[in-house]
């Protein structure tokens, strides 16, 4: 059903892909499934870069205004993805009366672990890149390569969480359920900062 090892690869791929070339919009994986996970990571991809540009210096209110809204809108998208992943397992499962109701619910789904992997295939990219910056200061090298090192370890031992609770889903002594993550701060009629200020006069 999950192939981490697949997940982890296309995450590097397109993460060096598109820090060298501007994304194709019709581009996607040869599989649906990998389609997803791509688009998913293209989310964590767009807002790890929209952060670098709220911490530039000199970036005036306004901008950063306008990051902040560009932040909520593109966290909100990488939500609604991890969640697809989840309903499109799901629905790879239900004709074979998967996952089984009666086995031990894991406290994470398999679209949260794979959110969790496309940021750590992020932070080893760019670890990577500033252990191998030219300009850089005396020891930046070298705490960067041991960063580098725990950061593959932590992606490897989450890749193997991952595949295991594939197989024993499959297996059907193992099951997750989709949990919504339901964020509030993105629908005005729950952020009292938004539904608050409504009706009230101009200066009240």
């Amino acid at each position: 059903m999950l192939s981490a090892a697949e997940i982890a690869a296309l995450h590097d791929e397109l993460t060096a892909r598109w820090h060298s070339d501007a994304f194709d919009a019709n581009e996607s994986a040869a599989d649906d499934w990998l389609s997803q996970v791509a688009a998913q990571h293209r989310a964590n991809f767009e807002l790890w870069h929209i952060e670098d540009e709220a911490r530039t210096p000199g970036c005036t209110d306004a901008e950063l205004a306008a990051v902040k809204r560009r932040v909520d809108t593109t966290n909100q998208r990488r939500n609604d993805l991890a969640e697809q992943l989840d309903r499109a397992l799901l629905a790879m499962l239900a004709p074979k009366n998967l996952p089984n109701n009666q086995a031990s619910l894991h406290s994470e789904s398999p679209g949260l672990i794979i959110d969790r992997l496309s940021i750590l295939a992020l932070k080893i990219y760019h670890t990577r890149e500033e252990a191998e910056r030219k300009d850089a200061p005396q020891g930046h090298a070298e705490r960067n390569r041991e960063r580098l090192a725990i950061l593959e370890e932590q992606r490897a031992d989450l890749a193997a969480c991952l595949d295991t609770l594939g197989r024993e889903t499959v297996a059907g002594s193992r099951r997750f359920k989709l949990y919504r993550q339901l964020k509030m701060y993105n629908d005005p009629s729950l952020n009292p900062a938004v539904y608050g200020k409504r009706g009230r006069a101009p200066g009240s």
